[in-house]
């Protein structure tokens, strides 16, 4: 492939990208997806900077504004994720509190590493903090991957249809950081040379922003109710379950009963002075309301 073809993918990019940007905005989809479509508009205003700069301007200029743009890209893609994770368990309010404080803790993690990485580096200049964006690269492409083998397992536990906005950005995002990540391997172990890496990840790039307009034009079906999932639900109970444990059925007030209903049968088990039996006697009066003892009688010696 030509360095004419590859200028052409890359012009073709804002191109679909702002046809997908106005079917976001007719189906009112935007205010779903702010951060999906704040990704958008800030990929066609930095094509607006990168192309005149790469065809007519300073290399070094474009060299700082690329990668800037980099990492841009990576805080806006880490909330995409994020994104479509809340949008999956909206009906579920505990799990979806617990997938944003992982989120939160994957994000602390994600940049020690960058850290890390560039606290290592021996190099001077950019080049750590270069090594730093490319090692956050890879782990939220890892993270993209991963979200949506967890959306093909786990959509018919969850109600969502394939056909649904979250899983088709999900799915465009999820091809583009595979098919990533495949050419980087292969173009450190040497098959794969650094022109064809560039164009494979430029088509498909294309073909993942052909996926969101497919989805964003076509009508997404009506989602299952959560309350007719059983899975879910019984997640949803679990996490309850073990945020209040006071509350429902928890072993404290199991217990607490099993120790009253021991201390009520050992009770019964020893009567009471009032519930002993009276001493054999006779009559103290002729109507018999009352007892008293009487000593036994002498027996006469013959």
């Amino acid at each position: 492939m030509t360095a004419d073809h590859q200028l052409a993918l890359w012009i073709a990019h804002p191109v679909l990208q702002l046809s997908v940007v106005i079917g976001l905005l007719r189906n009112k989809l935007h205010r779903s997806f702010p951060a999906f479509f704040g990704y958008l508009g800030f990929q066609i205003l930095s094509f607006c900077f990168l192309f005149p700069i790469h065809r007519w301007g300073n290399y070094t200029a474009y060299f700082y504004i690329y990668w800037a743009c980099c990492a841009v890209n990576l805080i806006l893609g880490f909330m995409i994720i994020h994104e479509v994770f809340l949008d999956v368990f909206r009906p579920y309010y505990t799990l979806k509190d617990l997938g944003s404080v992982m989120f939160k803790w994957a994000a602390l993690v994600m940049l020690l590493v960058a850290f890390v990485v560039a606290a290592s580096n021996s190099g001077e200049g950019l080049e750590p903090i270069l090594q730093a964006i490319l090692t956050v690269q890879r782990c939220v492409r890892v993270a993209q991957v991963g979200l949506v083998l967890f959306l093909i397992v786990f959509s018919r536990y969850l109600g969502v249809s394939w056909r649904q906005p979250s899983f088709g950005i999900a799915f465009g995002l999820g091809i583009f950081a595979g098919v990533e990540l495949a050419t980087f391997a292969l173009y450190v172990g040497g098959p794969m040379s650094q022109v064809t890496v560039n164009a494979t990840n430029l088509v498909t790039y294309n073909l993942a922003i052909l996926v969101w307009l497919s989805y964003v034009v076509l009508k997404s079906p009506v989602r299952v109710s959560g309350d007719s999932l059983f899975t879910p639900r019984r997640w949803e109970h679990g996490l309850n379950d073990l945020q209040n444990p006071g509350t429902g059925d928890s072993l404290i007030p199991m217990f607490e009963s099993m120790v009253d209903r021991a201390f009520s049968r050992s009770q019964a088990d020893f009567p009471t002075k009032a519930d002993a039996p009276e001493p054999v006697g006779e009559p103290t009066s002729a109507s018999g309301g009352g007892f008293r003892a009487v000593p036994p009688r002498p027996q006469r010696i013959q």
